[in-house]
């Protein structure tokens, strides 16, 4: 079969635009590098992993977007509900400390009642002589505890995520470095 110089100048045609489809496809489907702040903005769930000079915390509650959000160390709780879409229609931040800075790894609760014991006022931190709940505090609360310094606390906090929390204020005997003598120390000053 002998398709012609028309024939074969029409399959030519063809042939160029399907390269360039081709091309244009294969560029377009490229990795792409995005900055950690565009990917920690995102809702996706995947948690990015922080710099040295940034902290990432939970914000939940009465905000547009709850979740993780990356924001730079130095960062207030006013930033961390901005970041999280900012607070609701009617959400009530009265009791909010918008100008505390917050910390690695904590949560702040925006406009909901805490059941009793879990922690304290909305904004994350418990109120002053509240027990701490095990199952909600950061590491710096933990530190503040006596007996307690960051390395114990830290160990209280990958013995919560590895359990899925504690049930019980007994549970902390089982934390690597807490004895019976820290324990009847602790017991009083915590809660779950």
């Amino acid at each position: 079969m002998d398709p012609g110089r028309r024939g074969v100048r029409a399959l030519g045609a063809v042939a160029v635009v399907v390269v360039l489809s081709a091309a244009v496809l294969a560029w377009q489907a490229r990795p792409r590098v995005e900055p950690l702040a565009a990917a920690a903005g995102a809702t996706s769930g995947v948690a990015v992993a922080a710099s040295p000079t940034a902290v990432v915390v939970a914000v939940t509650g009465r905000v547009r977007r709850p979740g993780l959000v990356d924001l730079p160390a130095g960062a207030r709780v006013a930033d961390a509900i901005a970041a999280a879409g900012g607070a609701l229609p009617g959400t009530d931040l009265a009791f909010v400390n918008l100008a505390r800075r917050v910390t690695d790894g904590e949560l702040i609760v925006v406009g909901v009642a805490l059941p009793p014991g879990a922690g304290g006022p909305a904004g994350g931190q418990p109120a002053a002589g509240a027990p701490v709940n095990l199952n909600t505090a950061t590491l710096a609360q933990l530190d503040q505890l006596p007996g307690v310094g960051p390395v114990l606390a830290q160990r209280i906090l990958d013995y919560r995520t590895a359990h899925g929390g504690f049930r019980s204020v007994a549970e902390l005997r089982q934390v690597d470095g807490v004895g019976d003598t820290r324990y009847d120390q602790l017991k009083s000053l915590v809660t779950v």
